[in-house]
């Protein structure tokens, strides 16, 4: 248990939510829990009317996704524009478990849609345990694959298209872009893997360090790979397009940004990654940024690590997209 073994302290801003989130008293994750999870905080007329009020715009498209069954994607872009872009395809968090393709839109709206004028596509894949593995990932990869075939009606630049996610989305992300080029499929710019969810084996230091502490501990994470992977997860039947970290050959993949607290469950398996990707040759730029927890920057994002972690990717960005001036 974490109590047992010394670990990173907490950044003494971001503990104050920390404190804030014990004072609620102990919290366990149970099957029932997920419906209401995976709604979404607001109604979809409030979103859209927020999105308008700012100059953007949400279509609803049904894609084929694993095995021809019928997935939903969301197309977010500036009103009036036109021309070919840069797109981004965001896969949500929620342990593949819960959360909402809707429900990640604020991540990106200042630093991707206000900077840079692109196609943001945000995919609704379906999720664990009702869908484990291999459905998640392989929704996210159709869904790629449909946007990649029709990028002349969606306004996209093909070579310009970015993967993103946080969390399990990071993790599903890095999963989709090893199928892209274990199958020739899309070519990928980038991908950006923000405190990622990548190994089922629960065998790291920080996995023993961050259990029972935090937002995200070992008891959660394990929850969500049990979910996914039922008793196969640690064993030795899963693929690196489930669990990336398991990837031995990690050539041959886009461009990188990665990054993780040094005070969260994913931390090790995160550096790992990036070390792996560096070892193949790899363009990667790694952040782990002291004393945050998991999904710091949602949770407290006006903390000063927050903004600091905000703008190191933004300027990542700006570097990969350009300055992004219409």
């Amino acid at each position: 248990m974490s109590d047992l073994m010394p670990r990173p302290p907490f950044d003494p801003e971001l503990a104050t939510f920390l404190t804030a989130l014990e004072a609620r008293g102990p919290f366990t994750l149970t099957t029932e829990m997920l419906p209401r999870m995976r709604g979404l905080d607001i109604t979809e007329e409030a979103l859209d009317e927020r999105l308008r009020s700012r100059g953007y715009e949400r279509r609803t498209l049904t894609v084929p996704g694993h095995l021809g069954d019928p997935i939903t994607l969301a197309v977010i872009q500036r009103i009036g524009r036109t021309g070919a872009t840069s797109a981004v395809y965001t896969i949500h968090g929620g342990g593949m478990m819960f959360g909402h393709y809707l429900g990640n839109l604020d991540s990106y709206d200042d630093w991707l849609l206000d900077d840079h004028d692109v196609v943001l596509i945000s995919i609704d894949y379906r999720l664990a345990p009702e869908y484990p593995d291999p459905y998640p990932v392989e929704d996210c990869y159709a869904g790629l694959v449909w946007v990649h075939a029709h990028v002349r009606e969606l306004g996209i630049d093909p070579e310009r298209i970015v993967i993103a996610g946080q969390s399990a989305g990071a993790g599903l992300a890095a999963g989709t872009a090893l199928l892209a080029r274990d199958r020739k499929g899309p070519a990928l710019l980038a991908q950006i893997l923000v405190s990622p969810m990548l190994d089922d084996r629960d065998s790291t230091v920080s996995t023993k360090q961050i259990d029972g502490v935090g937002v995200a501990d070992r008891q959660m994470t394990r929850f969500g790979w049990d979910a996914y992977l039922g008793s196969r997860r640690a064993g030795g039947d899963v693929s690196v397009y489930a669990a990336p970290a398991r990837a031995t050959d990690l050539s041959g993949l886009p461009r990188t940004y990665i990054d993780c607290g040094s005070a969260e469950v994913f931390r090790d398996e995160t550096v790992a990654y990036a070390s792996g990707l560096w070892a193949a040759g790899g363009d990667v730029e790694l952040h782990v940024w002291a004393g945050a927890f998991h999904g710091f920057t949602s949770m407290m994002p006006t903390a000063t690590i927050s903004v600091s972690a905000t703008e190191a990717l933004a300027d990542w960005t700006r570097r990969l997209l350009g300055s992004g001036a219409r």
